[in-house]
C-alpha cells in the first residue's frame, strides 16, 4: 500500500512540476480541465443511485459542459466570466428542473447536487488557473501545492505513528488530532521553505497565516469528501490512482485551499 502510494505520487509529481515551470497557462488549464472532468465523474459516481437515470445523465452532461467552460473562462483570465458561467449553469439547471417537475420527484435535489458539483470542483480548479496567471503565480501555485500535499502526507504518517485522539470519528475514524497538528506543522515548514527559496518578499507573518489557513482549509476539504463518501457507503471515490483511490480523493483538500490561495494572493499581497 505504502509502496503504491509513493510510486504514484512520484509518477504524478514529475510531470506536474514540468507543467508548472513550463510557463504555459494553456497546459495548466488543460490539466485543470481534465482533472475537473475526472473529479465530476467520481462525484456523480458517489451519488449514482440517488437520481433517476435520465436526470442523472442530463445533469452530469450539463456539469461537464459548464464545468469545462468555467476552467476555460479562467484560462481567459476573466473572473467575471467564471462567475457568469456558473450563473448560466444555475439558470440552465433551474430551467431543467422546471421542465422536468412532476410530483413526486427528486429533481430539486438532483439539480442542487449538480450546481454544488460545479461550485465544489470547477470553481476551485479554475482558481488554480487564475492564480497561475497572477504576478509570481508559478511560485504561489508551488507554495499552495507544497503546503496542502505536505500537510496531507504528514497527517497520514503522524496520525499512524502517534495518533491517539480521534479528530472526527463519525466522519473519518482514522483521522486524529495528532495527525491534524502534524499537518499544520508540516504545512508551515513546507511553506517556509518555499518562502525562503522563492518568495523572499513575502513577510513571515503572511507566510504563517497563509500556511495555517491553507492547512485548515485542506483538512476541512478532506473531511467533507469523507462525509460525501460515508453518506453513500463507499470507501474511495475511484481507483484510478493506485494507493490513493480516485482523483477526488487526491485533490479533496486542494479544492478547499485553492480559492483561498487565489483570494489571499489577490487581496493580502
Amino acid at each position: 500500500m505504502h509502496q503504491k502510494r509513493w510510486i504514484t505520487a512520484v509518477a504524478l509529481l514529475l510531470p506536474l512540476l514540468a507543467l508548472l515551470f513550463s510557463g504555459r497557462t494553456a497546459w495548466i488549464a488543460l490539466l485543470a480541465g481534465v482533472v475537473n472532468l475526472l473529479a465530476l465523474k467520481e462525484y456523480y459516481r458517489i451519488f449514482q443511485s440517488a437520481d433517476e437515470r435520465t436526470d442523472a445523465v442530463a445533469l452530469a452532461l450539463l456539469a461537464a459542459i459548464c464545468g469545462s467552460a468555467v476552467v476555460w473562462a479562467a484560462y481567459l483570465n476573466s473572473p467575471a466570466l467564471v462567475m457568469g458561467t456558473v450563473f448560466f449553469d444555475l439558470v440552465a439547471a433551474a430551467l431543467y428542473a422546471v421542465l422536468r417537475f412532476t410530483p413526486p420527484t427528486t429533481i430539486a435535489t438532483a439539480v442542487a447536487r449538480q450546481v454544488a458539483g460545479v461550485v465544489y470542483m470547477s470553481i476551485p480548479l479554475a482558481s488554480l488557473v487564475l492564480l497561475y496567471q497572477r504576478p509570481r503565480g508559478v511560485t504561489w501555485l508551488l507554495l499552495l501545492l507544497t503546503v496542502v500535499f505536505g500537510g496531507d502526507t504528514a497527517a497520514y504518517y503522524v496520525g499512524r505513528a502517534w495518533g491517539r485522539h480521534k479528530l472526527c470519528p463519525r466522519v473519518s475514524p482514522g483521522k486524529t488530532v495528532e495527525g491534524a497538528l502534524g499537518a499544520l506543522a508540516a504545512s508551515f515548514v513546507a511553506g517556509a521553505a518555499v518562502k525562503l527559496i522563492a518568495l523572499p518578499q513575502l513577510s513571515w507573518s503572511a507566510t504563517a497565516l497563509f500556511c495555517i489557513l491553507a492547512s485548515i482549509a485542506g483538512q476541512v476539504g478532506d473531511l467533507f469528501e469523507s462525509v460525501l463518501k460515508r453518506s453513500s457507503g463507499i470507501k474511495d471515490s475511484g481507483s484510478i490512482l493506485p494507493g490513493h483511490g480516485g482523483v477526488l480523493d487526491r485533490i479533496d483538500g486542494l479544492l478547499f485551499a485553492a480559492p483561498l490561495a487565489y483570494l489571499f494572493q489577490f487581496f493580502a499581497v
